[in-house]
């Protein structure tokens, strides 16, 4: 079945120049993305996935070529979440006041459904970012995008930096709130096995050549040990070594 809404780049090319010249990250890249579910970004270092990101955001524009949106066929443009990989909190505010900074008017009551969402503790309301653990700091990061109500939730290799057991715990936290939400994500990951994990697709990019869209059809929850995701997981790594 064609998604609902769908991203398409046509003929983008995009490079930087600075003090030891000019690097090109995509040349003439044609794809159509799904913005259903979840979808997530594999490559190497430097293949282009967090510029894909930042040029999905309108943070980054093309040198050449266009990116546009549609919706039932017709063109629009998307509300964006964006998370990265550190989570930016302004360390002078609350974690209420954090979630809530894109709101112009706010009240307590109105945090918590977002804390709930996030899997935070209500008594987590008013401490500084200082005071909390990595995990809870990704949380609330989440939540702050969420308060935005995306169409679609940027997500910049967020849980990198975590601990093993934090990392799988919020892998789960973002399958239920794309769930619950119905919000588009698209998320970037080093990480094969995560992948896996999350993805209804997975884009693999590697640099000089075509990306390749690899769909998953398997419920969640997932097992690594699960035979498609076992041959899936041997087709990316073929084509990125």
């Amino acid at each position: 079945m064609e998604a609902v809404s769908v991203c398409q780049l046509k003929n983008v090319t995009k490079e930087y120049t600075n003090v030891h010249g000019s690097q090109q990250i995509f040349s003439d890249l044609t794809l159509e993305l799904p913005l259903e579910g979840i979808t997530v970004l594999v490559g190497r270092s430097g293949c282009g996935k967090t510029t894909l990101l930042r040029l999905l955001s309108d943070l980054e524009k093309p040198d050449v070529g266009e990116i546009s949106f549609t919706r039932m066929g017709k063109g629009y443009q998307p509300k964006v979440g964006m998370v990265f990989q550190e989570s930016r909190l302004l360390p002078w505010l609350t974690v209420a006041e954090n979630i809530m900074l894109s709101r112009s008017r706010w009240q307590e009551a109105d945090v918590l459904p977002f804390l709930d969402m996030v899997g935070l503790e209500h008594s987590a309301l008013h401490m500084k970012p200082a005071s909390l653990s990595g995990g809870m700091a990704h949380r609330v990061a989440i939540a702050r995008a969420l308060v935005y109500a995306p169409d679609l939730l940027l997500m910049d290799e967020p849980f990198a930096a975590l601990d093993y057991f934090t990392r799988m715990a919020l892998q789960q936290k973002v399958i239920e709130i794309q769930q619950q939400t119905n919000t588009a994500v698209i998320f970037v990951t080093h990480n094969v096995d995560e992948a896996l994990l999350l993805a209804k697709r997975i884009l693999v990019l590697k640099k000089g050549e075509a990306p390749i869209a690899f769909p998953l059809t398997e419920t969640y929850p997932r097992h690594l040990e699960q035979p498609a995701l076992v041959q899936c997981r041997q087709d990316i790594l073929r084509f990125l070594l």
